[in-house]
């Protein structure tokens, strides 16, 4: 395909070939995994699983790849699928419009699924889809907080029991100690600190205490390292 022709002289006949039969899920399709999600097709992913609940706000336009005046109110997995078949019209997109549960996520994973990104922004149901993950031995990258954030430099990939001055990622590993899980998958952190005035607390979201101010890039960004590191240990 000429549209790939670019990507495969980088990373070979071989290479797209392992990507155009990989299955990435991303699961939340916000300001991190839109972006994300977009990365890892336009690299010639054959399939993606899309998951997010959430219809598209004007709040989300400064940092959200689904999100314009055009597409308000519209799902964001409905607004990406239709973005990401516009990039490549034979990927095969699967779209799950519901919030992710305890309960629902083992049948979420039981499906060939090659990697999965986490760019849950609600603490429980990012617990459960790590520790679930991690029982079924499916490749994972998290996307750890980047709210209030501001210093492009200091994002990073790192095993989770090595992040650190992050405070989702913190915790996060609390959490996890309760199914004896202290390392073994890759995160996306930046251990910059954050300023508390830009913090505010809310009471109208659903699973959502806080919200942190954001700037356009670093959701981004965070998203587009997770994709590199997916479409590089894919094609390794």
């Amino acid at each position: 395909m000429e549209w790939l022709s670019r990507t495969e002289l980088l990373l070979g006949k071989e290479g797209i070939e392992k990507l155009q039969q990989a299955h990435v899920l991303v699961a939340g399709v916000g300001g991190v995994g839109s972006y994300a999600a977009e990365m890892i097709v336009r690299a010639g992913i054959g399939e993606i699983t899309l998951i997010d609940a959430d219809v598209v706000k004007p709040s989300n336009r400064n940092r959200q790849l689904p999100a314009l005046s055009s597409t308000e109110d519209q799902l964001k997995v409905d607004v990406m699928a239709r973005r990401l078949l516009d990039i490549n019209p034979y990927v095969k997109v699967n779209k799950i419009d519901y919030f992710i549960r305890q309960e629902l996520i083992p049948d979420i994973l039981n499906q060939k699924l090659d990697y999965v990104v986490d760019a849950i922004d609600s603490l429980s149901p990012k617990v459960f889809l790590i520790v679930h993950t991690l029982q079924k031995q499916i490749p994972l990258i998290s996307s750890m907080g980047a709210g209030g954030k501001m210093d492009p430099s200091k994002v990073q990939i790192a095993d989770i029991s090595e992040s650190y001055n992050c405070k989702l990622a913190r915790m996060i590993r609390k959490r996890l100690t309760k199914f004896d899980i202290k390392k073994g998958f890759d995160v996306v952190f930046s251990p910059e600190e954050v300023n508390k005035d830009h913090v505010i607390f809310v009471e109208d979201e659903q699973n959502k205490k806080t919200t942190v101010g954001t700037i356009s890039y670093m959701p981004a960004l965070f998203g587009i390292m997770a994709a590199s590191q997916v479409i590089r240990k894919l094609t390794e």
